[in-house]
């Protein structure tokens, strides 16, 4: 019934959601309800590609494949880490540059993350003059990262210029049962305003950004269009690398994503 969702979403918002939330209009979504195997919709998405380490000394190689995603049938998009050699791996980074770009509002995925030690799930966004723009000066939002080794904890980031990197202004969240998040489905976002982002798990508030709350003298760099970003990465500084305990392949699996303004 997911198709059904822009023409009910003003009726349910009202029905069930805070009062804030219903002045918000549906602007954008994908609810990846194509056929089984089939790519990410191509009007909406691109594949990033490559294994370049990609700033933060990743083991993935990117790919286009529909090994490493494609719609599952029953509405859900897979992104699919795959080992393919002695510490070697197969994966998908999906973007929405050149297609579309948001500033400001709300955007939400509802997604059920990967597990294991080196797995680094991430739903995020970057200035969409990236990379004629160099990072950070361009900002990036970072919506949902997870680090396998923390298997209840979700992170919500903003990187600019002066705050970027290990320096990156961080929320933290512990899901309230102890659960790990890959245990289920849940919901990612943030409601992002002028001069503030604040960031969410299924609708609870965790960390809260405000323009005066960056270091003095740097800039505030979010208040430009950005674009959305799917991923799923193995290795790195942050989450440290796939062992003996990590099973592969793993999933991320994405149900939807949307943008209310």
């Amino acid at each position: 019934m997911k198709h059904l969702w822009f023409a009910l979403c003003g009726l349910l918002c009202c029905a069930v959601a805070a009062p804030q939330l219903c002045a918000q209009t549906p602007v954008w979504s994908d609810e990846f309800s194509g056929p089984a195997r089939s790519a990410p919709d191509p009007s909406k998405w691109v594949h990033d590609l490559g294994a370049t380490g990609w700033g933060n000394a990743e083991l993935q190689n990117y790919t286009d494949s529909r090994e490493n995603s494609f719609l599952d049938g029953k509405g859900h998009l897979i992104i699919r880490a795959i080992k393919t050699g002695d510490m070697q791996f197969t994966s998908a980074r999906l973007k929405t540059s050149g297609k579309y770009a948001v500033r400001y509002g709300r955007i939400e995925a509802r997604m059920k993350l990967p597990f294991g030690q080196g797995i680094w799930p991430a739903f995020w966004m970057l200035g969409n003059q990236f990379p004629s723009q160099d990072w950070p000066q361009c900002g990036e939002i970072d919506i949902m990262e997870h680090i396998g080794k923390e298997p209840s904890t979700i992170y919500g980031t903003i990187h600019g210029p002066g705050y970027s990197g290990s320096s990156g202004m961080p929320g933290k969240y512990a899901s309230k049962d102890g659960k790990p998040f890959s245990d289920g489905f849940h919901v990612y976002g943030v409601d992002w305003r002028e001069g503030e982002i604040r960031f969410l798990v299924d609708g609870n508030e965790f960390s809260r950004v405000r323009r005066q709350d960056i270091p003095a003298g740097k800039q505030w760099v979010f208040d430009e269009p950005f674009f959305l970003l799917l991923n799923l990465a193995v290795g790195g500084r942050w989450p440290g690398y796939p062992d003996a305990t990590s099973n592969f392949p793993q999933d991320l699996t994405v149900d939807w994503v949307r943008v209310y303004q």
